[in-house]
């Protein structure tokens, strides 16, 4: 009797787990369309940052959370994207989706990053995105348009961004 309590009591867990599996590394990707929504957040150096302000730059715009081990695996990635590509007007634009943003800036103690990271503990950015999956990444032109989408994170699409910000780059 107790195994088949047990077995019953995990079950009950599947759907969650299916649904952080689908969360976590949800793979997606594809163009999309339109202007990026213009957002103003707080930066991990303190300083209000508005997406507007980089307009003339090709962005890549990556929502992220601590708890997610597909977004800790990337950030080194994007920081080496971002190093590679700045001097061509690219940055990296990491949001930090955290209730609690010094979860986020524990990570980047571990994990030192030179591009700009904000944080939107309410989750309106991230709304306004719909994102739904961790990580999300989009890819901006130089215009402020949405270009590219990706959901979720496995190695080798850093291949698929860098292919996508030489393209942009290039226009």
């Amino acid at each position: 009797m107790r195994k088949f309590h047990d077995l019953f009591r995990n079950l009950l867990y599947l759907p969650y787990w299916i649904v952080t599996l689908l969360l976590c590394s949800t793979t997606l990707a594809g163009e999309v369309f339109g202007p990026a929504p213009d957002f103003t957040l707080k930066s991990h150096s303190g300083k209000n940052l508005r997406l507007k302000e980089y307009k003339g730059q090709v962005v890549l715009l990556n929502f992220w959370a601590s708890w997610c081990g597909p977004c800790r695996e990337e950030m080194p990635l994007l920081e080496d994207l971002h190093k590679k590509y700045e001097r061509l007007g690219f940055t990296v634009l990491a949001i930090n989706v955290d209730e609690d943003s010094n979860k986020g800036l524990s990570l980047l103690k571990e994990v030192p990053v030179s591009f700009p990271v904000v944080f939107d503990p309410e989750s309106k950015i991230t709304e306004l995105f719909n994102v739904e999956a961790m990580p999300t990444t989009y890819l901006l032109d130089r215009d402020g348009n949405m270009r590219y989408l990706h959901r979720g994170y496995q190695p080798g699409y850093e291949v698929a961004y860098e292919t996508q910000i030489k393209t942009l780059v290039r226009e």
